[in-house]
């Protein structure tokens, strides 16, 4: 009989009268790689090192030979679970940049500047929005709330609810901050302005939300179906359409306004602003009623916001650098959205790994290092997965690179000195946000804010203003050196 099947038998003749209960002491759940193994009864004690009984590793498993076995196949498993969605996702914002640097050069994006502002916020939806919904959905689904149908169809619903009014909200207050800025940069602002702003950031956000959020409650159940990781797919999913749908919405909504607006229906903006906001009560009420959602419908606005806040000020660098650098317009959404997605990977797995070991608020939940170094060092799933996720940075971005070199976007030319400024901006952009994850996760834990509901919208916000700053800062040293070529602002 093997070890796996005796553990078996013995769980099922233990006596129901000796079992302890999940609460005692001297019972700890553990999870090693994902995977839920035996509680700890309480014979079982001395069997077991004070060392082993903290860290959840029995006597067998810290054997190195059978430690390095399961990390190489953890590795390996998390690589090629990673790198297709990654590389997806990363053609995604490959396209958002095409996208934006054909864009800027419309009317609606010459004459309404305040636009560049609020592109960095509503792309940051993804990260306040959708990939906080996967990485909720993912944790669901690997604690078993998706493996009933009727749960999982009430947990998507309302989760879409308020990924809806959260949508509204911020898509409304991130437009205004957008006319406040603009206003505060030009000196001057035009009622139309406003109007097109609002009614525009509402269209896309409400519309972008909705699609997002229906792929992402097929990808996490299918995933979990498929005995996936909802945790290496989802997020990277997100990222990849989010860009791309965002900003399309965003062009096409605001140019069919602008040309309407200056014709003949000046009325069409605030009428559609106005129709998207009597919505918001709907989609309260629907999250509220849902016991899956009704607490974050309250906790969740703080994190949002400020990292919609934190996206508006990328937003005003990208406004300012876009007119000294045509060419920074095609880069921009690559590096601040291949920053968020790793990151976002990194988030979700953290919080994953946190719900499966500890209770929201416990003080023993702490970072296996907070150094550079130790972020990166050990032989912990944290430290591998960020070591793997460092490790495609570069070769990422070499790929997207070459995309845009091949077909020839809009006033790019890549230069051996450009190429090597625009990697040490990407690198240096993850070495950071893999730090802040690890410190802000376990920190939002123990205070007991549950990491699914913060965490990604700080991190995807955080990517987009150190990414845009990072890219605006190499676009300006090269220019300062003397490489002044189209895609640096001559």
């Amino acid at each position: 009989m093997t070890g796996g099947e005796l553990e078996q038998q013995e769980l099922e003749e233990w006596p129901a009268s000796k079992a302890v209960p999940a609460s005692s002491p001297t019972v700890q759940e553990t999870a090693i790689n994902g995977d839920v193994h035996r509680p700890l009864l309480a014979g079982d004690e001395s069997e077991v090192s004070d060392r082993d009984v903290e860290s959840g590793v029995c006597e067998e498993e810290n054997d190195p030979l059978v430690r390095m076995e399961a990390s190489e196949v953890s590795t390996a498993n998390t690589a090629a679970q990673v790198f297709f969605p990654y590389m997806v996702a990363g053609f995604g914002t490959v396209g958002a940049g095409l996208l934006l640097d054909y864009s800027q050069h419309l009317s609606v994006f010459t004459e309404v500047n305040e636009i560049f502002i609020l592109i960095p916020a509503l792309l940051g939806l993804k990260g306040n929005l959708e990939m906080t919904l996967a990485s909720r959905l993912s944790t669901q689904a690997n604690l078993g709330s998706m493996d009933d149908k009727k749960t999982a169809l009430k947990l998507c619903l309302g989760n879409l609810a308020l990924a809806q009014t959260q949508a509204l909200v911020v898509g409304f207050i991130a437009a205004i901050v957008a006319v406040v800025l603009g206003a505060i940069s030009d000196q001057t602002w035009h009622w139309r302005h406003v109007s097109l702003l609002i009614g525009s950031s509402l269209f896309t956000a409400s519309l972008a939300s909705l699609i997002l959020g229906c792929v992402m409650c097929l990808v996490v159940y299918g995933s979990h179906r498929l005995s996936i990781d909802p945790d290496n797919v989802a997020t990277p999913i997100a990222a990849s359409l989010g860009d791309i749908t965002t900003l399309a919405l965003l062009v096409g909504a605001a140019s069919f306004m602008h040309e309407y607006m200056y014709r003949s229906v000046p009325w069409i903006s605030p009428v559609v602003a106005c129709l998207f906001l009597l919505t918001v009560p709907i989609w309260w009420t629907v999250a509220k009623r849902n016991h899956f959602t009704c607490d974050v419908l309250y906790s969740g606005w703080w994190p949002v916001l400020s990292a919609m806040a934190i996206s508006s000020a990328g937003g005003f660098i990208l406004d300012k650098a876009v007119t000294n650098f045509p060419g920074i317009a095609v880069f921009a959404p690559v590096i601040c959205g291949v920053g968020g997605n790793l990151v976002a990977i990194q988030a979700s797995r953290l919080s994953t790994s946190l719900h499966q070991r500890y209770r929201i608020g416990d003080s023993d939940a702490h970072p296996e290092n907070l150094t550079v170094c130790g972020t990166f060092r050990g032989s912990g799933p944290a430290a591998r997965t960020a070591r793997l996720l460092l490790f495609l940075v570069i070769p990422g971005h070499f790929v997207f690179l070459l995309t845009i070199w091949a077909v020839q976007a809009g006033h790019t030319t890549v230069t051996f000195y450009f190429a090597c400024g625009y990697f040490i901006a990407a690198f240096l952009q993850v070495l950071m946000l893999l730090m802040v994850a690890n410190w802000l996760v376990h920190w939002l834990w123990r205070r007991g804010t549950d990491p699914d509901n913060s965490a990604i919208p700080y991190l995807t916000a955080l990517g987009d203003l150190a990414g845009t700053g990072l890219l605006a800062l190499a676009f300006w040293l090269l220019f300062m050196l003397g490489d002044r070529d189209a895609d640096v602002g001559d």
